[in-house]
């Protein structure tokens, strides 16, 4: 059988782009992929985000994005030098170690390190 599906990629509310992009580049180490008058686009190791305008923000505040990583401790290191104001890293039940952060349109990304054994 052929392998349909082969990537996931989280569309998040953004009430103003240029702040989102601004954001996800400056503090959380994105580089911007594209940008249209209601679209954008932002990358980073291999995963991607992407923003459509959106002028609710209560959208944006029951959103959410789940990133897996291979080191939460470091991500959360590198993000606090980035002038983020964010819990360290706990291990959770079903055997993952995540921090998360709110951006400024209110959605929330958890990070994720998946701690099962190989």
């Amino acid at each position: 059988m052929t392998r349909q599906i082969t990537n996931t990629v989280p569309v998040l509310a953004s009430l103003d782009l240029d702040a989102s992009i601004a954001f996800y580049v400056e503090r959380l180490g994105f580089a911007e992929a594209a940008r249209y008058e209601d679209y954008a686009i932002v990358r980073r190791d291999g995963c991607e985000i992407h923003f459509w305008a959106c002028s609710e923000r209560r959208i944006a505040e029951n959103t959410s994005c789940y990133v897996r990583v291979a080191d939460a401790q470091a991500l959360h290191e590198e993000l606090s030098r980035n002038g983020l104001q964010m819990e360290p890293p706990v291990v959770r039940p079903w055997g993952m170690k995540e921090c998360h952060v709110i951006d400024p349109h209110g959605n929330l990304l958890k990070f994720g390190e998946d701690l099962s054994p190989a």
